[in-house]
């Protein structure tokens, strides 16, 4: 199963809802938009309306008026790519227009890749190099299939491929990693310094050479990243994603609660008090650690510390 960026957003988003179908209201854009400039909007629809935020795509907009005659709403001159949003270059006729969102979308993506991130922590992802061994050099430089540097956090497993049909890899044991290689020597930048890797032992010249290291997972870039590929986390991984965003997104709800108009407020609130959505966090966030526990053990079972010497 193919598991996209846009398909986690979609189920944080309606894991977010409880299946109950209590959207945010919403309305369609009856005219394209064709300028991240543009400040009037044509809809098929301004009677759920009024001054304030709207979103279209990821973009949030401010309102600043609505013409309910001629169906039309006018941004601000401040109002597009609202509250460090980009500004949409396009947006086609009948894109969806949601109304004051409780989750918005540019949000909803942040978590997940702040939640992607902070999985480094507890487990890493799989990541393997190839080269071709020769015999006059030692040190070699960790570059990916695009030349880049990479950052490895340790070398779980070296391999070079014996002579003959056997098609066998025998493990090479002696083997250094250095983290942080001499920037004047091997080039790179203080951002991404380069790392290198000294085999100490005999391996026959001309042999392709393979090494699995431990990265960071890497987090999403396009609707159409791949989740496996992308982040290099198993896909069974995608639930302690999923509910790693959530946890991260109910924090917020109650301050957004916080009664600051009236005591008629508060009344109309009793029946779900303040600190209410703090108790359904924190169960949240006990499935996530649970989960995140359960992913990294997995790991460690599949790749189990293996000895190397480095002398």
């Amino acid at each position: 199963m193919t598991v996209l960026y846009s398909d986690i957003v979609n189920e944080v988003l309606i894991d977010l809802q409880g299946y109950t179908m209590q959207q945010d209201r919403a309305t369609t854009l009856s005219a394209a938009i064709s300028s991240p400039t543009a400040t009037s909007i044509s809809v098929s629809s301004t009677s759920d309306i009024g001054k304030g935020i709207i979103e279209i795509g990821e973009e949030l907009m401010w309102v600043e008026s609505f013409d309910r005659v001629g169906n039309t709403l006018t941004i601000s001159p401040w109002g597009r790519g609202y509250l460090g949003t980009t500004a949409g270059s396009s947006y086609a006729a009948n894109s969806k227009i949601t109304i004051s969102p409780t989750f918005p979308k540019y949000v909803v993506k942040r978590a997940i890749n702040d939640t992607i991130q902070a999985i480094g922590a507890a487990m890493h992802t799989v990541r393997q190099i190839t080269f071709i061994y020769n015999p006059s050099i030692t040190t070699y430089e960790l570059l990916d299939s695009s030349s880049n540097n990479v950052t490895a956090h340790a070398i779980i497993a070296a391999h070079w491929q014996e002579v003959g049909p056997t098609k066998e890899w025998l493990p090479i044991r002696r083997i250094d990693l250095e983290s942080y290689a001499d920037i004047s020597t091997w080039g790179g930048s203080s951002a991404i310094p380069p790392q290198t890797v000294t085999i100490r032992d005999y391996i026959t010249p001309g042999r392709t050479v393979k090494l699995l290291y431990a990265a960071d997972p890497t987090p999403f870039d396009t609707d159409a990243d791949v989740f496996t590929t992308k982040t290099g986390l198993p896909l069974t991984c995608k639930d302690v994603v999923v509910l790693g965003a959530i946890y991260r997104l109910l924090t917020f709800l109650d301050p957004a609660r916080a009664s600051q108009t009236s005591p008629q407020a508060d009344e109309i609130d009793s029946k779900r008090p303040f600190g209410s959505v703090g108790n359904v966090m924190r169960q949240i966030f006990a499935l996530y650690t649970t989960r995140l526990n359960e992913e990294a053990k997995k790991q460690l079972q599949k790749y189990p510390p293996r000895v190397h010497y480095v002398r």
